[in-house]
């Protein structure tokens, strides 16, 4: 079933070697990103190269032989990865859940439907399906839109609306949803990815009609089945998602400085010199830095607390809001470095190979996804206040 060929080397199975592959392979996806982007999906060699780091086995118990790592430790791989481009970065971040879904399927079930660690699941959570009720399962139909990887996803999980001889199900009160995992093979991708950024992500519409999906392959965030500890806690798949942008931002930065000083020693005006350019980068890395150590620091105090056996609950509100508003955060100031780099480099930011235009659309792009939306800023702000989020699964709450 599995769309994953077999693995005939050693796969990096610790977080220091898994960032240090990561690391290696930076400067490789550098020098694909045109391809990656034209092809708009990550080329097939592309996942292997990733598959290759461990990137995608990173979320996997040690119980399980897999390296478990930190959600620390998560985020500074795809932020490695997308130092070197952002779709690959993106992919990786949305394949590896395999292992954090693992914990809220039960053991016997999920080792058969992960009999090794490097496989990817793509999908989308939100409820856009109709899962109708049968005996030992469900009945899936629907499409959904934003399946990141699909194009080499072993599993896809989706959110659907559940019913029952087509109806509203429970009759008697709001209508519930479930988590659906679907094997890909019987998944129909629908090519809509034609879009401003993150083009080699592959996020496709798809649908899936009348797949019957056993009780077993089904999943809530309110139910950990399988695992414990902080890594099988309801948000997990969101914690290394700033990864991401705080990777494109480093790249963008890191680029424009060696431009600068390139530039500064061919003869003419000294551009390392330029007042403007001298502040300008001042103020991006300083905002970088702030935002960098908002996300590590939200993160860490959230690990410190779930991994001694402590529940969300022990947070403070302050330390709870901090987790979805410094990932928001990362996002926008993201976008807000790339567009003032864009700037600052003037005419030399439109021509190719300057890569600046692509970080351009690509922030532009990954500040669509909910994370980066004012649903968590009302969100984090009702928590605050002792009020009702709209998102609350983005503060960890489940009911």
């Amino acid at each position: 079933m599995s769309n994953t060929p077999a693995v005939t080397t050693a796969v990096p199975n610790t977080a220091t070697e898994i960032l240090a592959a990561a690391k290696a392979l930076a400067p490789q996806l550098r020098e694909r990103s045109v391809e990656i982007e034209q092809n708009r999906r990550l080329p097939a060699d592309v996942v292997e190269l990733i598959r290759g780091t461990g990137a995608f086995r990173m979320g996997f118990s040690k119980a399980w032989g897999g390296p478990e790592l930190t959600s620390i430790e998560q985020t500074e791989v795809v932020e490695a990865l997308a130092y070197g481009d952002t779709s690959a970065g993106w992919c990786a971040m949305i394949g590896m859940d395999s292992g954090l879904y693992a914990n809220f399927l039960d053991e016997t079930v999920a080792k058969e439907m992960f009999p090794h660690l490097d496989m990817t699941t793509a999908g989308l959570l939100f409820p856009t399906g109709k899962a109708d009720r049968v005996e030992g399962g469900y009945r899936l139909t629907g499409r959904w839109q934003f399946g990141s990887g699909i194009t080499h996803a072993d599993w896809v999980v989706s959110g659907a609306f559940i019913t029952e001889g087509g109806k509203p199900w429970p009759a008697d009160g709001p209508q519930d949803s479930i988590l659906l995992m679907v094997p890909s093979d019987q998944v129909e991708i629908i090519d809509t990815w034609n879009t401003t950024g993150l083009a080699g992500s592959g996020s496709c519409d798809y649908s899936i009609t009348d797949v019957f999906v056993p009780d077993g392959h089904t999943l809530t965030f309110g139910t950990v089945r399988n695992g414990e500890g902080a890594l099988a806690q309801p948000e997990v798949h969101m914690r290394n998602m700033p990864g991401v942008p705080l990777g494109v931002a480093r790249a963008a930065l890191d680029w424009v400085r060696e431009q600068v000083v390139a530039k500064s020693g061919s003869g003419g005006a000294n551009w390392a010199d330029n007042w403007r350019m001298q502040v300008g980068l001042a103020e991006c890395e300083a905002d970088f830095n702030a935002t960098r150590n908002a996300v590590y620091g939200a993160m860490r105090r959230q690990w410190e607390v779930l991994s001694d056996g402590g529940t969300f609950d022990d947070l403070t509100a302050d330390e709870r809001a901090a987790l979805p508003l410094s990932r928001l955060h990362a996002f926008r100031t993201a976008r807000s470095i790339v567009m003032r780099l864009y700037d600052l480099m003037q005419t030399g930011s439109i021509y190719r190979p300057s890569p600046l235009d692509r970080w351009l659309r690509d922030t532009m792009t990954m500040c669509q996804h909910v994370v980066a939306q004012d649903k968590i800023l009302q969100s984090a702000g009702a928590h605050l206040l002792g009020s009702k989020p709209s998102f609350p699964l983005s503060l960890g709450i489940t009911s």
